[in-house]
């Protein structure tokens, strides 16, 4: 299939920078696979299309504040994975101003340096193949005393366009699920936003762990979108999830990466890994019955995951439809749900 498959226009309007009020207030698209049916919802009447027999899967994985600024301001640094102590593989800015052996300073946040956190220096040790520098950081690396909440860059620039903070206080709260267990992710599994624990309590449900990595956001630059390959990402499925999907009529996944977890496993049973699965059409899914998930960028991996969940056309129909309904798009924004 061809990348342009995948692209529509959005209004920069619809891109939302801040999220809803509360987690529950964003709108709810619903799209019923079996006749082609829209309808418009609030989030806070999932419940209408949810089941008792229904069992809802979350994905744990807890954003790391992996966005560094170096001393002077002059590199920007994504923290994507410890791959050995102390060695992070990163995504650098400006990326050719940083050769193999190139140092570079961090200072800790106001706060940490008032309680005799000392500043900490990196060297770039290698340039993979994709442009991801290996950094080494000499001494311990506190994560919460040098990094940031990595928001995505499209809500940064949209807040700079704004005259509005990159970060304020409400960010450290809302952009975490309320279930997040396990650090390891550097973007929200943001369908998983809009859930309260009351909301979750009231269904099955179980957790899985995908620590999203630079392989759920990359873009894909190939003009044929099976010549794109996909980064590895860490999943975790525990002990208890296989009983627990046995006993429900329908496994419905929170998010694009509860569904990677789940289809990428040849069985549910407990297991730990590293998957590199690529969802596009024509795809038969073999776990997901249903899916909740928020609205994707153009040209994404996961625009093409939810289009071979619910048929290209249909979703680019939705879509459509959401754009002149004027749904709130990506991180911060509205949700949907496939049935």
């Amino acid at each position: 299939m061809k990348l342009a498959q995948f692209d529509y226009p959005l209004p920069e309007s619809l891109i939302a920078s801040h999220p809803s009020p509360s987690r529950e207030g964003s709108r709810l698209m619903v799209i019923d696979r079996s006749n082609g049916k829209i309808e418009h919802r609030q989030f806070s009447e999932i419940d209408l299309y949810l089941k008792p027999t229904d069992l809802l899967v979350f994905n744990n994985s807890k954003v790391i504040p992996s966005r560094l600024t170096s001393r002077n301001g002059e590199f920007e640094v994504l923290l994507i994975e410890e791959s050995s102590p102390n060695h992070w593989i990163t995504l650098m800015r400006p990326g050719r101003k940083a050769p193999i052996g190139k140092t570079i300073d961090f200072d800790p946040h106001p706060a940490f340096q008032k309680q005799g956190v000392a500043p900490i220096r990196a060297e770039v040790l290698r340039v993979l193949p994709q442009g991801e520098r290996v950094l080494r950081f000499f001494g311990d690396l506190a994560l919460e005393a040098f990094g940031e909440i990595p928001l995505p860059p499209y809500i940064l620039k949209k807040r700079e366009q704004e005259s509005e903070a990159r970060i304020d206080s409400e960010d450290h709260e809302r952009y975490q699920t309320v279930y997040a267990q396990k650090p390891g992710s550097v973007a929200a599994p943001t369908a998983g936003l809009h859930f309260t624990p009351e909301r979750i309590a009231r269904f099955p449900h179980a957790f899985v762990t995908l620590h999203v990595g630079i392989g759920t956001f990359r873009p894909v630059k190939t003009e044929n979108i099976e010549s794109h390959v996909m980064h590895e990402e860490y999943f975790e499925i525990p002990e208890d999830l296989l009983e627990k999907t046995k006993k429900a009529d329908r496994v419905i996944a929170v998010g694009t990466t509860s569904v990677r977890v789940l289809e990428s496993a040849a069985t549910l049973e407990a297991q730990t890994g590293r998957t590199k699965i690529f969802i596009y059409p024509p795809y038969e899914f073999q776990q997901v019955d249903a899916m909740i998930t928020n609205f994707h960028l153009p040209k994404s991996t996961l625009l093409m995951l939810v289009s071979a969940f619910g048929g290209t056309e249909l979703i680019r129909r939705a879509y459509e439809e959401a754009i002149r309904e004027k749904y709130r798009f990506f991180s911060y924004g509205d949700a949907m749900l496939i049935v």
